[in-house]
């Protein structure tokens, strides 16, 4: 049985505080709803694409509160338990064996992932056969990449460890507590830049599937339902400037005041990871689509992540577009 972990409450409370001194958002009077999103992950450069949104969707009167916590796990039970409407992932595992009351409503960025292990221990695939390999959460497209990667080379690994966060994965690497892992198209960057011999990158087919997606209970889309609007349209917007210019992002992060502690190693490669991320097609200018979950229902089928035939699954069954869908109706389709 696919459990989630019990969360308490003052972890959640406790990360909200920081969330909200992180984000620098402004605060507005509520007259248009609220909405607390939770990340099962740590504040990173890669995120000011959505902090930007919910910035313009707090100067449209909405009250927004961000929420960075340890895992996808916990990010889920705070949905679930409804400590936090919206959390961020791909939870079709926890929605086919759970039944859990939650639906993806948004697809934030697709699959852009890179397996990568210590070149002195491994050097292929075949290598890991019975290695210890790390990946970002339970039900997550690093865990699907790899465990698709370990059915099409025939191996199995010793154990799979959750460690959230790519950049605290590289940095495990990095220091050698972790010898074979996964890694998003920046941290990847990062590796060949400051240890270009010590790793190995595997190769893995061409995946066209949801990395992270917006998800939330129904009936909260459905109360909530002027507010969620109001997130579509400026999801769209923002994800839609980037791809056209991705020297938006700086503006943006300055106009906004966004992580404004990060440090300046990853100020500076900000816009080239994001230039490099709209080069790779990593943020969808739609938000998703009856496609792209077939794409995941093919892809997540394969990897293991979700039981039966593709074709025999429902998009209803894991996502919500009603509102996706509304946004699209006004500020028209790419």
């Amino acid at each position: 049985m696919f459990q989630i972990p019990k969360l308490k409450p003052l972890c959640l409370a406790a990360a909200a505080a920081v969330a909200l001194a992180l984000t620098g958002a402004p605060a507005t009077a509520q007259d248009k709803g609220t909405m607390h999103v939770a990340f099962g992950d740590i504040p990173g450069p890669d995120m000011v694409n959505f902090l930007a949104a919910v910035a313009r969707v707090e100067k449209r009167g909405v009250e927004v509160e961000v929420s960075y916590l340890q895992s996808e796990d916990i990010a889920a039970q705070a949905v679930v338990g409804g400590q936090a409407d919206i959390g961020v992932g791909t939870p079709y595992a926890l929605i086919q064996k759970v039944k859990a009351p939650i639906r993806m409503f948004y697809q934030l960025s697709q699959l852009r992932f890179y397996p990568v292990v210590n070149g002195e221990f491994y050097k292929e695939w075949k290598d890991l056969d019975g290695a210890d390999v790390a990946v970002h959460g339970r039900g997550s497209g690093t865990e699907a990449i790899m465990q698709l990667m370990a059915k099409e080379n025939g191996i199995s690994y010793n154990s799979v460890s959750y460690v959230p966060g790519s950049s605290v994965r590289a940095g495990a690497l990095m220091q050698g507590n972790i010898k074979a892992s996964i890694v998003d198209f920046e941290r990847k960057r990062l590796l060949e830049r400051e240890a270009p011999e010590k790793f190995v990158f595997l190769p893995i087919p061409k995946v066209e599937a949801s990395d992270e997606a917006l998800y939330a209970n129904t009936n909260w889309l459905e109360e909530e339902s002027e507010a969620v609007d109001i997130l579509m349209e400026e999801l769209l917007g923002v994800w839609r400037e980037i791809n056209k210019d991705p020297n938006v992002v700086v503006v943006l992060r300055d106009e906004y005041g966004l992580l404004p502690d990060l440090p300046q190693e990853d100020v500076d490669e900000m816009l080239p990871s994001f230039s490099q991320g709209v080069e790779i097609d990593l943020y969808p200018d739609n938000g998703g689509s009856v496609e792209s979950v077939e794409e995941d229902f093919l892809f997540y089928t394969t990897a293991g992540t979700l039981e039966g035939d593709p074709a025999d699954l429902k998009v209803e069954d894991f996502w919500y577009l009603a509102p996706l869908n509304r946004a699209l109706d006004k500020v028209g389709r790419m």
